[in-house]
């Protein structure tokens, strides 16, 4: 069995985001190997996705992406309002949006659609398992209009302001 230093398990995590004892875990089922134990750790996290996957999603956050002509609202659940508070839900409700306004507002394109080197729905099942909790995206919808603009207003926005896709000139 290798030597698990912490220095060793504080890159796991850092590279990872997964807990200490996780990655002490993963160190340890792997000899001390990082990249086995990144494998290691995705692994468990989609069997823990699998685990949550029947509970209740019921709080979480809207997401709205915008173009000049174009906006785009996701709904993403969580199992509790405490999530929604979560700077790294946020960051994947705006991914979320950011995708759905290229995707389409079809739940099933968007968890397709590609982020990199991951989908939507990897991207989830890994949220899910550092979180804690259920995630998931319940619906999108869209407004794109030929002449004039589109802009939003989140009554109470957990995050700064609307996404806006730059390229387009978004307002």
């Amino acid at each position: 069995m290798a030597n698990i230093t912490a220095q060793m398990v504080k890159e796991l995590r850092d590279q990872t985001g997964a807990g200490m004892m996780d990655c002490k875990a993963a160190l340890g089922e792997t000899s001390g190997d990082i990249e086995q134990a990144v494998d290691w750790l995705r692994k468990k996290g989609l069997a823990k996705a699998a685990n949550k996957a029947g509970r209740v999603a019921a709080d979480g956050l809207i997401g709205v992406a915008l173009t000049a002509s174009k906006g785009v609202l996701v709904e993403v659940n969580s199992e509790t309002d405490f999530v929604a508070r979560n700077d790294f839900f946020q960051g994947l409700v705006r991914m979320i949006a950011d995708v759905a306004l290229t995707a389409g507002t079809d739940v099933d394109t968007i968890l397709k659609a590609k982020i990199g080197s991951k989908t939507v729905a990897e991207s989830i099942a890994e949220s899910i398992a550092k979180i804690g909790e259920n995630l998931t995206l319940r619906r999108a919808a869209a407004l794109e209009v030929g002449q004039g603009v589109v802009a939003s207003y989140v009554h109470s926005a957990v995050f700064e302001g609307p996404r806006q896709d730059r390229r387009a000139g978004g307002a």
